[in-house]
């Protein structure tokens, strides 16, 4: 059977990982979190007392981490489990900043497109379609509206007992979309080849309902070529 390769991109807090989590599952593929890569490296800079807006001191560290992604959706970072630690409210609001700079995003997107050469997988970010998988079978970009996304990410981060504000949280996607649309590398934006899926009014099982429906259109468009 062929390997198939999904691309899902979209900024901030859009759902983009739920969402691929249950499509991966239900479609036998691989998922591949690309976001929680870089939030581990974040979470070293910051537990290493280096400011993340610090290019040299933060690209300097890429020698000394090692990512990992294990089932069960576990991240680990130099073999020690951070999964729930990379959702913190200090790695999201600085995140954005390590996944802006070129030699950290060439380092894991490398590790990315060795993960994608051995099964069907799923990706989500924010450059998948443009820059990490250009040849995806499928390429979704994934919006819905700031206010959508804050109480979204709010909802979530309260049902992890992670502290934080509504306001914090919108404060942070807006300043998030911003840094992510403006850095001068595989900035954030739909491939010309994309479906745009606006979820703003639609929940987590619409939203995998409409990627599978969309997934499934294609891969029968190129059945019939």
């Amino acid at each position: 059977m062929k390997k198939i390769a999904v691309a899902i991109d979209g900024p901030a807090a859009a759902g983009k990982s739920t969402v691929a989590k249950q499509v991966a599952e239900i479609k036998g593929y691989t998922y591949i979190d690309t976001g929680a890569m870089y939030r581990a490296f974040t979470l070293y800079c910051l537990n290493k007392g280096v400011d993340c807006q610090d290019h040299d001191a933060c690209v300097k560290l890429i020698p000394e981490v090692n990512i990992e992604l294990k089932p069960g959706h576990l991240v680990f970072l130099n073999g020690e489990d951070v999964s729930r630690e990379i959702r913190l409210p200090n790695v999201s609001g600085n995140v954005s900043y390590i996944a802006s700079y070129k030699e950290i995003r060439l380092a894991l997107v490398e590790l990315q497109r060795k993960m994608a050469e051995t099964s069907s997988v799923i990706m989500d970010g924010r450059d998948i379609g443009t820059y990490v998988l250009p040849n995806a079978d499928v390429k979704i970009f994934q919006i819905a509206s700031v206010e959508t996304r804050a109480i979204r990410r709010y909802d979530e981060n309260i049902s992890k007992g992670i502290p934080c504000t509504l306001e914090e949280i919108e404060e942070d996607v807006r300043k998030r979309d911003y840094i992510d649309s403006h850095r001068d590398f595989a900035p954030l934006k739909p491939a010309a080849d994309s479906v745009l899926l606006d979820t703003s009014y639609l929940n987590v099982e619409q939203v995998v309902e409409k990627v599978i429906e969309i997934i499934d259109a294609k891969l029968a468009e190129e059945k019939d070529a």
